[in-house]
């Protein structure tokens, strides 16, 4: 049984690993990695962002973190990972779909930064309606070579069967 839910502060250490797992087998650990992931109670949460957690029976096996960004409505998808030995089974793809679910009562626009070497990852988040785009501000990750954006306000004008 898998279950997604909020982040609690008992699940810091887990959102640790998960991330460090992927992380330092692609890249390596940045001074941002290092500070949201010493402490996303306070990186995150407390600053108005949000994490979502996915447990399979008693063990963390994923998440996903919804960054505030400066301009109001503005999000940044990050910090999603999901176990390893788990992946290829649809459990990245449901955990999005949430986080999408939650940032639309959020967000107008999502923003995330992924890079070529996760060519899968790519592909889920272009499947979920992200669109690539040209930043004006180089990502604060250096291994971010990939930059997509999300625009919520179209996407519920579209469903509303409003004109854009």
């Amino acid at each position: 049984m898998v279950e997604i839910r909020p982040f609690r502060p008992e699940d810091a250490s887990a959102f640790r690993d998960l991330n460090e797992a992927w992380i330092t087998k692609y890249f390596t650990l940045e001074p941002p990695d290092r500070i949201v992931l010493a402490d996303p109670q306070a990186e995150i949460i407390a600053r108005g962002g949000h994490i979502l957690m996915v447990w399979q029976d008693e063990t963390p096996i994923g998440c996903c973190a919804l960054l505030p960004k400066a301009e109001p409505g503005e999000y940044e998808l990050g910090k999603m990972a999901v176990a390893e030995h788990l992946r290829g089974q649809g459990i990245g793809r449901r955990l999005l779909e949430q986080t999408l679910n939650l940032a639309r009562a959020l967000a107008r626009k999502i923003y995330l930064g992924s890079s070529t070497k996760l060519p899968n990852a790519v592909h889920l988040y272009e499947s979920a309606g992200f669109r690539h785009y040209e930043p004006a501000e180089p990502h604060e990750y250096a291994r971010a070579n990939v930059h997509m954006v999300l625009e919520l306000d179209q996407m519920r004008a579209q469903t509303s069967g409003a004109l854009i």
